[in-house]
């Protein structure tokens, strides 16, 4: 489980979160939605603790973060940022495999163990077929798979995403997200496209000016009535029987709405 107790964050006077809470249960998948601004990545990089809250707390399976050691979270919590790297001189398969590094000690050679797992999590992605090639020389949608294939090997029990799907083809978003649902681990995902997260999440944490405004499944978040003001559109929803699919209309737009409201939908439990 991954739990976030009224944290809050701060670039300097510039307040981003303000006292968030989020849940995720072992095995769900999370997935928080909002704005350009809204505090998604910010929100996401305190879970793993690339930053530290000003206020609040981070516990892993209810072991306080700050506690864990460094190689000991990555162990634990497979990542995928929203930055690249993209002139690391290696090949495909071998930065697939630096996932792999977090269960090795230092100049320990990898094992049989762990290049098959790497070979997996390429094939899960449907990057093996690019294995020898130059990692710098790809394009950015490969270089996302190999990220997401390289968190895939390190074969943690959490799992956090910010924007997985980003430069990706349609096809491959569909496979990348069914892949992950597919680990039942418990996964955070930052999405920017909500009929993705309709379709792959199990609870929606809605984020806007840094606090939580909804929290609760697809059916209960991503309704018009707190879409429209949050994200400043028409929407439509279609009710579908496998999920909820949203219709945006952007030739009649509306005033953006800023937060001043408590969470609506579900509390975090």
């Amino acid at each position: 489980m991954i739990e976030a107790s009224n944290v809050s964050f701060s670039f300097g006077d510039h307040q981003v979160l303000t006292e968030v809470s989020l849940r995720a249960h072992t095995g769900e998948v999370v997935g928080i939605i909002g704005p350009n601004g809204s505090g998604k990545s910010t929100l996401l990089r305190t879970l793993y603790g690339a930053l530290k809250p000003s206020s609040g707390s981070i516990q892993i399976d209810g072991v306080p973060l700050a506690s864990i050691p460094l190689a000991a979270r990555a162990r634990r919590i497979g990542v995928v940022a929203q930055e690249s790297p993209s002139e690391i001189p290696l090949t495909v398969a071998e930065m697939v495999l630096l996932g792999r590094s977090p269960h090795r000690k230092s100049f320990e050679r990898y094992t049989a163990d762990d290049r098959a797992l790497a070979i997996e999590a390429m094939r899960r992605v449907e990057v093996e077929g690019i294995a020898r090639a130059n990692y710098a020389q790809i394009s950015g949608g490969e270089k996302r798979r190999v990220l997401i294939a390289r968190a895939l090997a390190q074969n943690t029990d959490h799992l956090l995403l910010d924007e997985p799907t980003n430069h990706l083809d349609i096809r491959h978003q569909h496979g990348v997200l069914l892949c992950v649902r597919s680990l039942g681990i418990t996964t955070v995902v930052v999405l920017h496209d909500l009929n993705l997260a309709a379709r792959y999440c199990d609870r929606i944490v809605l984020v806007c000016d840094g606090k939580v405004v909804a929290d609760g499944t697809p059916n209960e978040v991503l309704t018009p009535e707190l879409i429209e003001p949050i994200y400043g559109i028409r929407v439509r929803r279609i009710d579908e029987p496998d999920c909820v699919q949203l219709v945006f209309r952007p030739e009649s737009p509306i005033p953006a709405f800023r937060s001043t409201t408590q969470p609506k939908g579900n509390n975090p439990q």
